[in-house]
């Protein structure tokens, strides 16, 4: 299975940028033995239309096209769930591997958030809460879930949930 977060916007070089590729890398690495075969960053233009409606749903468009037939679609969204604990996204990353699955792409929308198109489709729609935070640090737990989920899967000693996934 294929990793992907495709985000709208584009991140400048700082922190947000250096912890993401360091998420995106430990996930990498960690992934081949896990038989994800890659975790990869795409990065698309804001629109440049007038009305949000438009904006979003050329974002959609831009997004959805780095959907493969039968992949997963993870979407963050405000309106997403905030209760799934790390273990139960992880048994989801899981099951849709082993159900042979080919890619798993986690989209974040822009300034304007998600088209329903994409909300629709998606497999997994989640938030980190109600607080409204900074895109590059959205991405950055974007790719930070992606390799605590990894390190489920793997028996590692980086995640250390209680037993109630919390």
């Amino acid at each position: 299975m294929r990793l992907l977060v495709a985000a709208v916007g584009r991140l400048k070089q700082g922190p947000e940028r250096d912890l993401a590729a360091r998420y995106r890398e430990r996930a990498v690495a960690l992934g081949r033995s896990l038989g994800f075969t890659a975790c990869e960053a795409v990065e698309m233009p804001e629109s440049r239309a007038r009305r949000a409606p438009d904006r979003c749903a050329e974002e959609a468009a831009a997004l959805l096209a780095h959907l493969p037939a039968n992949g997963v679609l993870v979407a963050y969204d405000e309106r997403g769930r905030s209760d799934l604990a790390s273990e139960r996204i992880a048994e989801r990353v899981g099951g849709w591997r082993d159900g042979g699955r080919p890619a798993l792409v986690t989209v974040i929308g822009g300034a304007d958030g998600l088209d329903e198109t994409v909300r629709a489709r998606a497999d997994l729609t989640l938030s980190f809460g109600a607080a409204t935070l900074p895109h590059g640090l959205v991405r950055v737990l974007a790719f930070e879930q992606l390799y605590r989920s990894l390190t489920i899967l793997a028996g590692h000693p980086y995640h250390r949930g209680g037993p109630d996934g919390v």
